[in-house]
């Protein structure tokens, strides 16, 4: 290869080096965030607990689970009739002065609407969110950006079941909404069917 081949050959590397440098200096934010994001989902403990309605068997196991964390507050969003929940957390030893039951929810979205600037107003930066293995992926979209907006972290903990995880379109759908809500304060109940449970 002559002198000019290679002088070529190195200018075409250094501008191909060049445009891609930038690329790099844009996505080190991103990268950044996402890991202390993720770090602090790890290590840092949530400072309530919060259950979505939608079956009794969330609250059963919302009441075991609050047992190994008996400083947090519990959050319930639209779920058993208020004497079957309180039922349930008292058979379990929990002080139902722990147990906030909510009931303006009709889907989903409301889940957490209804209770973010609650949960904003009491301090709370991190909440687990409770709710059905086949529903979690749906739920946790929704928080991450509603409870998100507002600098609070998601930490799922599943309950097994044996229903069929929900498509990834209700949980595009219902993405959508979340943003419609953070932008508009609407929440787009239109766009979902009304026979959905939570």
């Amino acid at each position: 290869m002559g002198s000019r081949a290679v002088l070529q050959h190195r200018s075409l590397k250094y501008r191909t080096r060049k445009k891609s440098f930038p690329w790099a200096i844009l996505l080190l934010p991103v990268v950044l965030w996402f890991g202390v994001r993720t770090a602090r989902m790890y290590f840092e403990q949530p400072d309530a607990i919060l259950v979505l309605g939608g079956s009794p068997d969330r609250e059963k196991f919302t009441a075991k689970f609050a047992h190994k964390h008996p400083n947090l507050p519990i959050w319930v969003s639209s779920g058993s009739p208020r004497e079957y929940s309180e039922w349930v957390f008292s058979e379990a030893g929990i002080d139902l002065h722990r147990v906030n039951l909510d009931y303006q929810a009709v889907d989903t979205v409301t889940n957490f609407t209804t209770i973010v600037d609650r949960l904003h107003q009491q301090g709370v930066r991190s909440v687990y969110l409770i709710t059905s293995d086949y529903h979690m992926r749906r739920a946790q979209v929704i928080g991450e950006i509603i409870l998100g907006s507002r600098g609070i972290q998601v930490k799922p903990v599943s309950i097994p079941s044996n229903q069929t995880e929900e498509p990834v379109s209700k949980a595009i759908r219902d993405g959508g909404r979340a943003i419609l809500w953070i932008t508009t304060g609407h929440t787009g109940a239109s766009f979902a069917p009304q026979d959905e449970k939570p």
